[in-house]
């Protein structure tokens, strides 16, 4: 049975997004794929682009499976916590689920604890995951990070942090949740494989902020206000705009850790490594929703109601008054 199309046409954005990341890999020995969101059910999306299913990022690397592997970072705290994150489970019972049900879909699979302080959480883990032959790697904090360039290029930094030994030539870096540490285990691999004289590539592949909408659209509100809670914002990207002339939108973490990225570039990645022709953070994302829309009304609808839906969440979990002030900004843009 063939199900209509109402608003998204999915099958167009996997193979999309699959030529994209065949196209940039020919560059490297091995990548490094940020995906942002979760991998195995993003609800998010599916509400929001109405079409798009919620395991529609499995399906892409589902595409290119012989070739991927997976990096899982857990924030350090949020395992010790326990975190209640959109979820009726409590958060580690879900890290489990989803280490379970990644290991039966991928051959190779590695856990990063970051930001790791000697919590037990992290070491019960450890010893459960070594029953299933997976590695279970631990990150410590980078003094500064990621302001102190100095520092995370020096002696304490990049340096001494765990070398994931992968080999598949391309690596899916994902996180439990939001707020992860993806793209900083992403920028120390890459650090450490140049050590090893590695010619590794990194990039992401992006559902949301969509770049090539305006900065208002309901959709990137919609991002906006999903990641109200850890302060996430989208900004026009001021790199992207300084290279081409081109409006492009991003969001304030991608910005602040281009500065890191092309710096390890410049510094030390060979001359040759594709990465030198990232001039901006929208550089380094694949995305391709805008050219998978069919019916943006529609989409436009159902962002407007994500973002309602969000603010009630947020009311309702009694969320920090930051939290709730940020929100009802995103309201007035939405509601005249």
């Amino acid at each position: 049975m063939i199900t209509k199309k109402i608003a998204f046409d999915e099958d167009k954005y996997i193979q999309l997004q699959v030529n994209e990341i065949k196209k940039r890999i020919k560059n490297f020995d091995k990548v490094y794929i940020e995906f942002g969101g979760h991998l195995l059910r993003d609800y998010h999306a599916n509400r929001v682009l109405i079409d798009y299913k919620k395991d529609t990022k499995v399906k892409i690397l589902e595409k290119i499976k012989k070739d991927v592997g997976i990096i899982y970072c857990i924030y350090s705290k949020h395992l010790e916590n326990g975190r209640d994150y959109n979820s009726n489970l409590e958060f580690r019972k879900l890290v489990l689920e989803e280490i379970e049900k990644l290991h039966k879909k991928f051959e190779k699979i590695d856990i990063v604890i970051t930001r790791y302080k000697n919590e037990n959480s992290g070491k019960v883990l450890e010893k459960e995951m070594k029953k299933k032959n997976i590695k279970v790697y631990f990150s410590k904090t980078i003094k500064d990070y990621p302001n102190d360039l100095d520092e995370i290029l020096g002696q304490k930094g990049f340096i001494e942090q765990p070398y994931i030994q992968t080999n598949k030539k391309i690596n899916v870096v994902i996180g439990a949740v939001a707020n992860s540490g993806k793209m900083g285990i992403c920028l120390a691999q890459i650090f450490l494989d140049s050590k090893n004289k590695i010619n590794s590539g990194y990039f992401k592949s992006e559902t949301f902020p969509v770049f090539n909408l305006p900065l208002n659209h309901p959709i990137n509100l919609a991002y906006e206000a999903a990641t109200a809670d850890i302060g996430d914002k989208n900004i026009i990207d001021p790199y992207h705009k300084k290279a081409y002339g081109i409006t492009a939108i991003n969001y304030n973490r991608d910005i602040e850790n281009f500065k890191i990225l092309k710096k390890i570039i410049n510094k030390i990645i060979s001359k040759k490594n594709k990465m030198h022709e990232y001039k901006s953070p929208t550089d380094m994302g694949i995305n391709t929703v805008k050219s998978s829309i069919i019916n943006e009304e529609k989409i436009k609808e159902a962002a407007r109601k994500e973002i309602i839906k969000r603010h009630k969440k947020y009311i309702e979990k009694k969320e920090k008054r930051e939290v709730i002030e940020r929100m009802e900004k995103i309201l007035k843009k939405i509601i005249p």
